[in-house]
Protein backbone atom coordinates (compact mmCIF):
# COMPACT_ATOMS: atom_id res chain seq x y z
CA UNK A 1 0.00 0.00 0.00
CA UNK A 2 2.59 2.45 1.19
CA UNK A 3 4.52 1.76 -2.08
CA UNK A 4 1.17 2.53 -4.53
CA UNK A 5 0.80 5.61 -2.84
CA UNK A 6 4.78 6.60 -3.52
CA UNK A 7 4.11 5.54 -6.87
CA UNK A 8 0.87 7.90 -7.36
CA UNK A 9 2.62 10.65 -5.62
CA UNK A 10 5.97 10.48 -8.15
CA UNK A 11 3.29 10.48 -11.16
CA UNK A 12 1.47 13.13 -10.04
CA UNK A 13 3.98 15.61 -9.25
CA UNK A 14 4.70 16.11 -13.81
CA UNK A 15 0.98 16.65 -13.63
CA UNK A 16 0.78 19.34 -10.97
CA UNK A 17 3.83 20.79 -12.79
CA UNK A 18 1.68 20.75 -16.25
CA UNK A 19 -1.55 22.31 -14.22
CA UNK A 20 0.41 25.29 -12.90
CA UNK A 21 1.73 26.38 -16.70
CA UNK A 22 -0.26 29.83 -17.77
CA UNK A 23 -3.70 28.36 -20.31
CA UNK A 24 -2.65 29.23 -23.76
CA UNK A 25 -5.46 30.33 -25.78
CA UNK A 26 -5.06 30.58 -29.77
CA UNK A 27 -1.12 30.36 -29.21
CA UNK A 28 -1.01 33.18 -27.03
CA UNK A 29 -1.54 33.58 -23.13
CA UNK A 30 -4.70 34.55 -21.90
CA UNK A 31 -4.33 38.20 -20.28
CA UNK A 32 -4.05 39.15 -16.59
CA UNK A 33 -6.85 41.79 -15.08
CA UNK A 34 -3.89 44.55 -15.55
CA UNK A 35 -3.32 43.48 -19.09
CA UNK A 36 -6.96 43.69 -20.15
CA UNK A 37 -7.63 46.74 -18.19
CA UNK A 38 -4.28 48.55 -19.90
CA UNK A 39 -6.58 48.55 -23.17
CA UNK A 40 -7.22 52.16 -22.99
CA UNK A 41 -7.95 52.44 -19.43
CA UNK A 42 -5.15 53.07 -17.58
CA UNK A 43 -1.84 50.85 -17.77
CA UNK A 44 -1.14 48.42 -14.49
CA UNK A 45 -4.04 50.02 -12.87
CA UNK A 46 -6.43 47.11 -11.11
CA UNK A 47 -9.75 46.67 -12.44
CA UNK A 48 -12.26 48.90 -10.82
CA UNK A 49 -15.97 49.03 -11.00
CA UNK A 50 -17.85 51.32 -13.08
CA UNK A 51 -21.49 51.97 -12.89
CA UNK A 52 -23.05 52.58 -16.17
CA UNK A 53 -27.04 54.26 -16.05
CA UNK A 54 -28.90 54.21 -19.68
CA UNK A 55 -29.03 57.55 -21.30
CA UNK A 56 -26.05 58.90 -19.34
CA UNK A 57 -27.95 60.60 -16.51
CA UNK A 58 -27.42 59.13 -12.92
CA UNK A 59 -30.93 58.34 -10.84
CA UNK A 60 -31.86 61.67 -8.43
CA UNK A 61 -31.99 59.04 -5.44
CA UNK A 62 -29.90 55.86 -4.40
CA UNK A 63 -31.23 53.14 -6.58
CA UNK A 64 -31.79 49.60 -5.56
CA UNK A 65 -29.37 48.41 -8.01
CA UNK A 66 -27.23 49.16 -11.40
CA UNK A 67 -28.35 48.53 -14.40
CA UNK A 68 -25.00 47.95 -16.15
CA UNK A 69 -21.68 47.24 -14.31
CA UNK A 70 -18.49 46.95 -15.78
CA UNK A 71 -15.32 45.61 -14.11
CA UNK A 72 -12.36 45.18 -15.91
CA UNK A 73 -13.32 43.44 -19.80
CA UNK A 74 -16.62 42.57 -17.80
CA UNK A 75 -20.13 43.79 -18.34
CA UNK A 76 -22.78 42.81 -16.23
CA UNK A 77 -26.56 43.54 -17.09
CA UNK A 78 -29.25 43.56 -14.69
CA UNK A 79 -32.45 41.53 -15.01
CA UNK A 80 -34.62 43.74 -17.86
CA UNK A 81 -38.24 43.01 -18.28
CA UNK A 82 -41.14 43.58 -20.08
CA UNK A 83 -43.84 45.84 -18.58
CA UNK A 84 -46.56 46.28 -21.34
CA UNK A 85 -48.97 44.47 -22.69
CA UNK A 86 -48.14 41.47 -24.98
CA UNK A 87 -47.47 38.23 -25.88
CA UNK A 88 -44.00 35.90 -24.65
CA UNK A 89 -42.95 37.04 -27.92
CA UNK A 90 -42.93 40.53 -27.87
CA UNK A 91 -41.67 41.03 -24.27
CA UNK A 92 -38.64 38.52 -25.37
CA UNK A 93 -38.26 40.80 -28.10
CA UNK A 94 -38.40 43.97 -26.17
CA UNK A 95 -35.98 42.38 -23.47
CA UNK A 96 -33.24 41.47 -26.04
CA UNK A 97 -33.54 44.74 -27.76
CA UNK A 98 -32.46 46.35 -24.68
CA UNK A 99 -30.00 44.17 -23.66
CA UNK A 100 -28.34 44.86 -26.79
CA UNK A 101 -28.93 48.46 -26.73
CA UNK A 102 -27.02 48.09 -22.92
CA UNK A 103 -24.30 45.99 -24.27
CA UNK A 104 -23.54 48.22 -27.18
CA UNK A 105 -23.81 51.65 -24.56
CA UNK A 106 -20.29 50.07 -23.23
CA UNK A 107 -18.43 48.95 -26.12
CA UNK A 108 -19.96 45.43 -26.23
CA UNK A 109 -22.33 43.48 -28.53
CA UNK A 110 -24.87 40.13 -28.02
CA UNK A 111 -22.43 38.25 -29.71
CA UNK A 112 -19.49 38.69 -26.26
CA UNK A 113 -22.09 37.38 -23.95
CA UNK A 114 -20.56 34.41 -22.20
CA UNK A 115 -23.86 33.53 -19.63
CA UNK A 116 -27.66 34.57 -19.46
CA UNK A 117 -30.16 33.82 -17.39
CA UNK A 118 -33.99 33.61 -18.32
CA UNK A 119 -36.69 33.68 -15.94
CA UNK A 120 -40.00 33.52 -17.10
CA UNK A 121 -43.27 33.82 -15.83
CA UNK A 122 -44.60 30.49 -16.45
CA UNK A 123 -42.53 27.38 -18.55
CA UNK A 124 -45.65 27.39 -20.89
CA UNK A 125 -44.15 30.01 -22.86
CA UNK A 126 -40.96 28.62 -23.35
CA UNK A 127 -41.03 27.50 -26.89
CA UNK A 128 -42.36 30.93 -27.43
CA UNK A 129 -39.53 32.60 -25.85
CA UNK A 130 -36.79 30.07 -27.76
CA UNK A 131 -38.39 31.08 -30.68
CA UNK A 132 -37.46 35.26 -30.47
CA UNK A 133 -34.31 33.75 -28.41
CA UNK A 134 -32.84 31.70 -31.19
CA UNK A 135 -30.15 33.31 -33.18
CA UNK A 136 -30.07 36.94 -31.74
CA UNK A 137 -26.68 36.05 -30.01
CA UNK A 138 -24.70 34.99 -33.24
CA UNK A 139 -22.76 31.88 -34.05
CA UNK A 140 -22.15 30.74 -30.67
CA UNK A 141 -24.29 32.00 -28.28
CA UNK A 142 -23.21 31.89 -24.25
CA UNK A 143 -24.49 29.58 -21.86
CA UNK A 144 -28.13 29.69 -20.53
CA UNK A 145 -29.84 28.98 -17.98
CA UNK A 146 -33.84 29.02 -18.03
CA UNK A 147 -36.11 28.98 -14.78
CA UNK A 148 -40.23 29.45 -14.47
CA UNK A 149 -40.01 32.20 -11.18
CA UNK A 150 -42.09 30.61 -8.78
CA UNK A 151 -43.82 33.77 -7.65
CA UNK A 152 -43.91 35.24 -11.26
CA UNK A 153 -41.96 38.12 -12.68
CA UNK A 154 -42.28 41.20 -10.57
CA UNK A 155 -43.74 44.30 -12.54
CA UNK A 156 -46.55 41.27 -14.80
CA UNK A 157 -43.41 40.79 -17.25
CA UNK A 158 -43.42 37.60 -18.64
CA UNK A 159 -40.03 37.43 -18.72
CA UNK A 160 -36.84 38.79 -17.19
CA UNK A 161 -33.15 38.13 -18.56
CA UNK A 162 -29.89 38.86 -17.03
CA UNK A 163 -26.46 38.56 -18.64
CA UNK A 164 -22.71 38.42 -18.37
CA UNK A 165 -20.20 39.67 -21.50
CA UNK A 166 -16.75 40.93 -22.06
CA UNK A 167 -15.82 44.25 -23.31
Amino acid sequence: MSSNRRDFIRKAAPVAAVAAVPVVAGGQAMASDNDSQSKGKGHGRPPRKEVHYPGGGEPPENPLFSPIVTYGNMVFISGIGAHFEGDIRAHTDHVLNEIERYLESVGSSMEKVLKVNVYLNTLDDYAGMNEVFLGRWGKEPGVRTTIAAAAGIPGDSLVEIDCIAVI
